[in-house]
């Protein structure tokens, strides 16, 4: 009984002991604010002065371009023999692809099908019209990922082709690299929240609005509304954040890319009138002639067959009611 005992009053002893020993102390908490999300990468204040199209009088039609060459029915491709040389689509068609830009965040224009991870859209498939022409095949394309900032140094270096992406033709751009004839047209016009008070282009003034660098958009904003806080973006879907994330006010460009940011947002919407049209043509290299007047030769194709229409009906709805094709003009 006493060694039980014994036994029990060193246990109890051993208990008190360890209830004296101070508890280690914990390491402070971080004084970590999480009041404002983080930006997508690449996202910030825009940086330097307006930019400013130089008047040029040899630019008097800017979207006006190369005429066609004349192929027989159903051949938009296939060149008969007494048409001048085409180094440049000769060389396309050896390679066995095209080599087309675009990006993959202009909703209903060149984004990812979420189903099957696949390029999707009407830019998709105005580079797979021209790949028909080309090899007699919609699906012999090789899609290559850019910024529109990086679209006419891609060209220039020839790292792509074609750029089919929502680009528009201006003077000061046809002094950097070629144009198709227009292949749609679209409007200027703003992107806000709804019931946010903004209802147009004079409601940004002092605002937060998102563009992407190296835009029409951009330098439009900067001359319009020069007292707006505009963030520049890499890519549209970026500021497709950025506004959810209540960290811009608006996001504004052509109507087109802010009906499909609209598509995926049941609480935004486009509001006031366009602030200026914007001609979207296929980008090419300037030396390359050849190949400017084969895509004129499958838009010329798809304005007739009714292939234009059908595009618009399978992506562009949206919008409303098919306003046709573009009337193309030409310089020769």
């Amino acid at each position: 009984m006493n060694r039980i005992l014994l036994v029990v009053a060193a246990i109890l002893v051993g208990l008190l002991t360890t209830s004296c020993v101070a508890p280690e102390a914990l390491p402070p908490e971080p004084d970590i604010s999480y009041t404002e999300p983080p930006m997508p990468d690449g996202a910030g204040p825009a940086t330097g002065a307006p930019e400013v199209d130089s008047p040029d009088p040899q630019c008097a039609r800017p979207t006006a371009s190369l005429r066609p060459l004349q192929f027989g029915p159903g051949q938009a491709g296939f060149a008969p023999e007494n048409t001048p040389p085409s180094p440049t689509v000769d060389q396309i068609r050896e390679r066995g692809r095209l080599i087309v830009g675009l990006d993959t965040g202009s909703n209903l224009f060149s984004f990812r099908d979420p189903m099957t991870g696949k390029l999707v859209g009407f830019d998709v498939d105005i580079a797979r019209e021209i790949s028909r022409d080309l090899f007699g095949d919609p699906d012999r394309v090789d899609f290559r990922i850019l910024t529109s900032a990086e679209r006419i140094e891609a060209l220039q270096n020839s790292t792509v082709d074609v750029v089919v992406k929502t680009m528009t033709i201006t003077c000061a751009r046809k002094e950097e690299v070629s144009f198709s004839t227009v292949y749609f047209q679209a409007q200027h016009r703003v992107l806000a929240v709804k019931n946010s008070g903004i209802n147009g282009v004079a409601d940004l003034a002092n605002r937060r609005v998102c563009a992407v660098d190296g835009t029409t958009s951009l330098r439009r904003l900067q001359r319009i509304v020069p007292t707006a806080q505009i963030t520049t973006a890499a890519m549209w879907s970026d500021c497709l954040v950025v506004l959810q994330q209540r960290q811009v006010d608006a996001v504004s460009t052509d109507d087109t890319i802010l009906a499909g940011l609209a598509a995926q947002d049941p609480y935004l919407e486009l509001v006031g009138d366009s602030l200026s049209p914007e001609p979207y043509g296929v980008g090419i290299k300037k030396e390359s002639e050849d190949l400017v007047r084969f895509v004129n030769g499958t838009l010329e194709r798809i304005r007739g067959d009714g292939t234009w229409n059908r595009l618009y009906s399978r992506w562009l709805s949206v919008l409303g009611s098919s306003p046709g094709p573009p009337f193309p003009q030409y310089v020769d």
